[in-house]
């Protein structure tokens, strides 16, 4: 197998999987391959590249069927879609959010992607200023969500995960909203939480822009 970017990125998403964000080094990386790590840095200059790499592959997984919204589809609908995807394209590896949050993606389905998300706003009555504001409110949200929700999957934990045990209770007369609100605060597998935050920010950006 001829060693070259892609193989590299692919490989490392492999090991994600295996041993998160945390334990994924170059080092692993070569005895995966089988080659030197110094042959790595010939194609990858440090882990950054090695991570934008690895997002550019996440971000074609996310693109590559991607169509503009059909006519006379609601411009929230379009949008909505797109974010869900973005998330469940993260769920499906191990810190994917951590992987994809400030790396840098030249790929080519970019310039598309950007396109076909501003036109469907636009078309909905946005300026191509207010949609180019608007619209990463939402790809920061379902980045910081997918980040939180991975993390409280208790993987990281060598013990039991705090998430999941009693540990969270709060005493219901000194902090009683605290004591309500806590199975929705820390619910770290919620669908039904993404969806709420979602609708809000849809919501907003609709209330602020479209006034």
């Amino acid at each position: 197998m001829k060693l070259n970017r892609d193989v590299i990125a692919r490989t490392a998403l492999g090991l994600l999987n295996e041993v998160g964000l945390d334990g994924l080094t170059m080092r692993l990386l070569a005895k995966e391959l089988g080659v030197q790590v110094a042959a790595l840095y010939w194609h990858l200059k440090n882990k950054q590249e090695l991570l934008d790499a690895m997002a550019a592959i996440m971000f074609h997984e996310l693109n590559d069927s991607l169509e503009g919204p059909r006519k006379g589809a609601d411009w929230t609908d379009w949008i909505a879609e797109r974010v869900r995807s973005m998330r469940q394209m993260m769920l499906s590896y191990r810190d994917g959010a951590r992987v994809f949050a400030g790396t840098y993606v030249s790929e080519s389905e970019l310039p598309r992607s950007i396109e076909l998300t501003l036109s469907t706003m636009v078309d909905a009555g946005f300026s191509v200023r207010d949609a180019a504001r608007g619209f990463p409110a939402l790809y920061h949200y379902v980045i910081g969500f997918t980040i939180e929700e991975q993390a409280r999957t208790g993987t990281a934990y060598t013990d039991d995960n705090p998430y999941e045990t009693d540990e969270l209770a709060f005493d219901t007369e000194r902090f009683p909203l605290a004591a309500e609100a806590a199975p929705h605060l820390f619910d770290s597998r919620s669908d039904r939480g993404f969806e709420e935050g979602l609708q809000v920010i849809l919501a907003g950006l609709q209330a602020h822009y479209l006034r």
